[in-house]
């Protein structure tokens, strides 16, 4: 939601009533958005939504960077999402292991005789958009934070890591294990015929989960993102060039981030953000003119 934080600095910039409702109502959707994605329920997101703009209204006119208004932002609005999930009985306990989440043989071999399907084409499917969001809500949330800012609100590691108060290493890591369980989840939606397929005879060369296919699975993530370094590329490469069975996963994993991506992002109610824009306006008035007294 990036380019709606950009186009509310600009009317914020612009100071007249006008602009500062259209601002407001921008950062309305952002909130709303990325609390949806992060407590997974109408409710919380709105309550959110509508503490964090009674926070932030009154420095609003104090940011100049789309950077800086978002890491404060998604910083307000985090806490009382990840405060708000604690108590919820939906929130897994377990953290994730990297062992549990990379593919057995039996996947392997799925995936080795699966049809491959165009990433974009799959995205814009409503079913396919609701499985994610779902699979997003089903991961730890120290986990489910990182994947959220990252791949579907689109911030930087530095960004997130800022606003997490993380490591870079550690948002890596976590980005990384995110992916695999968002992918697991993903895959066991798979249809029927594609696994019958993956078994017949003659079709499909049995695959072993090698030590080196392993090792690969690990810096998938990081591949993808363009953060190794060329001899780690090259490695990579060239184990896909004699693997096909990781060659698929690659992809597989490829298709996730980019269904991440392409998620749509939920609306608030018009009626009641326009309420609540109307009494958030207000009170600011009366906050500067009390200030110019």
């Amino acid at each position: 939601m990036r380019s709606d934080i950009e186009k509310a600095i600009q009317l914020l910039k612009r100071g007249d009533d006008g602009a500062m409702d259209k601002a407001v109502a921008l950062l309305q959707g952002s909130v709303f958005a990325f609390s949806m994605r992060i407590c997974g329920q109408r409710q919380d997101a709105e309550d959110t939504m509508q503490e964090v703009l009674v926070k932030s209204l009154a420095y609003l006119p104090n940011f100049d960077s789309p950077k800086a208004l978002a890491v404060w932002l998604y910083k307000v609005a985090k806490s009382r999402c990840l405060m708000n999930r604690r108590r919820s009985k939906f929130a897994p306990k377990e953290d994730l292991s990297l062992e549990e989440l990379t593919p057995d043989r039996a996947e392997l071999e799925r995936l080795n005789g699966s049809v491959g399907v165009s990433p974009e084409a799959v995205a814009i499917r409503g079913e396919q958009g609701q499985r994610v969001r779902e699979a997003i809500r089903r991961l730890p949330p120290n986990h489910r934070i990182i994947i959220v800012l990252r791949d579907m609100e689109g911030l930087t590691d530095e960004e997130v890591a800022e606003i997490t108060g993380l490591q870079p290493g550690t948002v890596r890591v976590r980005l990384h294990r995110a992916r695999l369980f968002v992918r697991k989840e993903m895959a066991k939606g798979q249809s029927v015929s594609s696994r019958s397929a993956a078994r017949l005879p003659g079709k499909v060369k049995e695959p072993s989960r090698s030590g080196r296919c392993k090792k690969m699975f690990a810096a998938l993530s990081d591949y993808l993102d363009g953060e190794l370094d060329d001899f780690s590329c090259e490695e990579i490469e060239t184990h896909m060039d004699g693997c096909e069975p990781c060659k698929k996963f690659l992809r597989d994993l490829e298709a996730t981030v980019k269904r991440c991506e392409a998620s749509p992002a939920e609306a608030p109610d018009p009626k009641k953000t326009a309420s609540m824009r109307k009494k958030l306006l207000s009170a600011y008035s009366r906050a500067l003119a009390a200030a110019r007294n």
